[in-house]
């Protein structure tokens, strides 16, 4: 250490400048040459403690450090120093950590006042020198700047490079040979514009009129730039910043030196991080979504029943369910309004490998037409008015987990080949967007009409259907397995009991005879609702039952009228709204009101209200 600190002092007492050597932990200067206790007015065995030449300028002085600590060098202008008389010195302070022990500093005191001195002779002298030609002057200039600064100038950990009144390369310092693998003999003289800065990131030429560079010295201005590029001899890019400064040479332009530093990995940090945030933002919209879709459907009937019932019907399902859940073929579930397609989708979906991932529920009916799209491919902010926003949608939502197409035949035809191009591309491309996003997603579909019929009437797109039915898994009617009815019943009404806070009553076997004699049109959801209903107006320990409508004392309809009009089905659908309107005193949405009762959405039980043409009279 002692051999280093002393080949320290022996370089520091050849340079010209004022230089010390610092030990910044004790604040103890170790080594000064003259030319520093010259300019401090002090002498060597007095100058122990750079402190005293701080004075009020120590907290600056310390920031200043902590700059050099980052940067490994540094330099400024605004610590004044304060000489043994007390005298205010107007320096620049340039420092570099010594490689050979990291509290020990390199510091360059530059007298500011001796320095303007200077340039006033030679300014002074140059007036006396007239006729001498321009570009000899400025490279002289530069060659004299070169000589008495070289060390500083290697010391830099920033690029510096000089250029003339033409732009041909004067110096070059060690840090920008590094930076740019040019060596010296490849710079000196050249066109450095042609060489380092000809072209732009994305390929377009870099004309030398347009480049901050060359304008700094044309029109006499600083130029500050914070993202560029250079060009490596090895024709690789680099991002940099950098200032360009006009240079004088006795008031006559010479040229300009330029300071650049490298930020390729800045840039390249900045970029990972955006991405990251991106990708936070993305995944956040994706969570809050999903949590808002598992929310609601905790309310819906999925999630309080199982498929019930013992019927051959229910085990062909059942048997159905067990053989497609652990493959990821595509399912297509048909059957009859209320006949439990969502409860098989949710079980082939629980059966499966993905049942660690959400199950995502699309009823293609229930949305506008005009907003089917950002619903199920998702949307970035702008796409739409009003949408402020990036959204993903139900196929991004889906991602790792399962997609529920309910009512597909619904999904308006102009959205069918979209969907038909995400689910074989496995992409998914948001509305208003330009980019695909791969999505790993099983699709379930499910269709109130035979699948054949579908396609005939022009509803679903043959194609898209050939893709959906790749297994077939039929729900039969609630009129064609009767003997499901008791454990059905049972089922349903110990829910609706225990949600309402009240005993069950009991089904006696009457109530359950006109149940079973009884055609449910509606199939299991109206059934459900007959239960539910039956469960709030039962006041006594036997359950009180109501079908289509009418009072408890109604006869079922004989077993020969189990054939049903439309007219007839659309009359019984007319009195059981009616009826919920009447039990929940005409308020549709909340917990006890109609769509609650019916089991159906607000927004949905509002249009058939309006289709329907029901009066406020007729529930009243």
């Amino acid at each position: 250490m002692r051999d280093d600190i002393l080949r320290s002092d022996s370089l520091i007492t050849a340079l010209p400048e004022a230089a010390l050597i610092l030990d910044t932990a004790t604040d103890r200067i170790v080594a000064l040459n003259s030319a520093a206790c010259a300019l401090l007015r002090t002498g060597p065995e007095e100058a122990t403690r750079f402190a005293r030449y701080l004075g009020t300028a120590l907290p600056g002085f310390i920031v200043f450090l902590e700059e050099v600590v980052y940067r490994g060098t540094g330099w400024t202008r605004d610590v004044p120093l304060r000489t043994a008389e007390g005298e205010t010195l107007r320096c620049e302070l340039r420092a570099r950590f010594l490689e050979h022990d990291p509290d020990l500093i390199l510091l360059l005191l530059i007298d500011l006042d001796l320095m303007e001195r200077r340039t006033e002779i030679t300014e002074t002298a140059g007036l006396h020198r007239a006729g001498l030609d321009e570009w000899k002057r400025a490279e002289g200039f530069f060659a004299e700047l070169e000589r008495q600064n070289q060390l500083i100038l290697n010391a830099a950990g920033e690029g510096i490079y000089g250029v003339n009144a033409e732009g041909k390369t004067t110096f070059v310092n060690r840090a920008a040979q590094e930076m740019l693998g040019w060596t010296t003999a490849d710079l000196l003289g050249q066109d450095i514009h042609s060489m380092i800065h000809h072209h732009h990131m994305n390929g377009e030429s870099y004309p030398a009129h347009d480049c901050p560079i060359y304008r700094s010295f044309r029109f006499e201005q600083v130029h500050r730039i914070e993202d560029e590029v250079f060009w490596r001899k090895d024709g690789k890019p680099i991002r940099v910043e950098y200032v360009s400064t006009p240079i004088y040479d006795q008031r006559v332009l010479a040229g300009a030196v330029v300071i650049f530093r490298d930020i390729t990995e800045r840039k390249e940090g900045e970029r990972k991080l955006r991405e990251a945030l991106d990708e936070v933002a993305a995944l956040r919209d994706r969570l809050e979504q999903e949590n808002a879709y598992l929310q609601e459907a905790i309310t819906t009937e999925r999630a309080h029943h199982d498929i019930i019932g013992t019927s051959p019907a229910i085990q062909q399902v059942q048997s159905r369910i067990d053989l497609v859940a652990q493959t990821e073929a595509t399912v297509m579930i048909s059957g009859e309004t209320g006949t439990g397609k969502a409860l098989v989708a949710t079980a082939i979906h629980k059966a499966s490998p993905r049942s660690r991932r959400p199950l995502i529920h699309f009823k293609c009916g229930s949305v506008a037409p005009e907003a089917v799209e950002a619903e199920l491919f998702g949307q970035i902010r702008g796409a739409t008015p009003g949408a402020v926003r990036d959204k993903p949608g139900k196929l991004e939502l889906a991602h790792g987990g399962t997609l529920f197409l309910d009512d597909v035949q619904e999904l308006p035809v102009e959205h069918q080949g979209k969907l038909l191009h995400s689910l074989q591309s496995k992409t998914v491309t948001r509305l208003g967007d330009v980019r695909a996003k791969p999505v790993d997603i099983r699709v379930i579909a499910a269709t109130t009409l035979a699948p054949e019929k579908a396609v005939s009437s022009g509803r679903l797109r043959e194609d898209l259907l050939l893709h959906l039915n790749v297994f077939p898994v039929t729900c039969a009617p609630l009129r064609e397995r009767a003997e499901d009815i008791p454990l059905l019943a049972t089922h349903i009404l110990d829910i609706a009991s225990r949600r309402l806070n009240r005993p069950a009553p009991v089904i006696t076997e009457g109530t359950m005879a006109q149940m079973m004699r009884y055609d449910w049109p509606g199939n299991v959801k109206e059934l459900r609702n007959v239960i539910e209903r039956a469960a709030i107006v039962s006041k006594g320990p036997k359950l009180v039952l109501e079908l289509g409508g009418t009072g408890a004392g109604t006869e079922p309809a004989p077993a020969h009228s189990a054939i049903r009009t439309e007219a007839d089905m659309q009359r019984m659908m007319r009195e059981n709204v009616i009826a919920c309107l009447r039990e929940a005193g005409g308020r549709v949405s909340g917990a006890n009101g109609a769509a609650a009762l019916l089991g159906v959405r607000p927004t949905t039980l509002y249009s058939r209200i309006k289709s329907m043409e029901i009066e406020e009279s007729e529930w009243r």
